[in-house]
């Protein structure tokens, strides 16, 4: 099965990205901020609900960054591939959320802001990221 994976590349006005670090099947990762495309659901439509259930907050969807172009095996079934689809996004208010890990019980989840000096794909779990985070430092 293809599942689609759409996530926010979402920056304060420092320059700090927001990155979620969360639990699924007994696996501990970090991630951007993000989820899984569901049936009827278009890829900003997706992303926009994905930060509401992770922050609480309401986004804007910016401009497409990038999506994956080579095979990804999902991390939670073998048989499955994943397209990851990265878009710039912007958090109401995102100044107030915190410089610190903010825990979200819901989804056994911390938020967290990383500067960007500090950003390094030695910090993200899965290979999208990895590859989006090297991208973003050749910009």
């Amino acid at each position: 099965m293809i599942i689609v994976r759409v996530y926010g590349v979402v920056r304060n006005n420092k320059g700090d990205y927001l990155l979620s670090t969360e639990e699924y099947s007994g696996k501990r990762f970090t991630k951007f901020i993000g989820g899984g495309l569901e049936q009827g659901e278009g890829t900003r439509d997706c992303l926009k609900r994905e930060i509401m259930e992770e922050t609480g907050r309401n986004a804007d969807i910016l401009n497409h960054l990038y999506t994956t172009d080579f095979y990804l095996q999902s991390a939670f079934n073998p048989n499955d591939q994943i397209i990851s689809i990265y878009y710039s996004a912007s958090i109401d208010d995102a100044e107030s959320m915190p410089l610190k890990p903010m825990p979200n019980e819901h989804l056994n989840q911390v938020l967290q802001w990383v500067p960007q000096a500090k950003l390094h794909p030695d910090m993200v779990t899965f290979p999208a990221d990895k590859h989006l985070v090297k991208w973003l430092g050749s910009r």
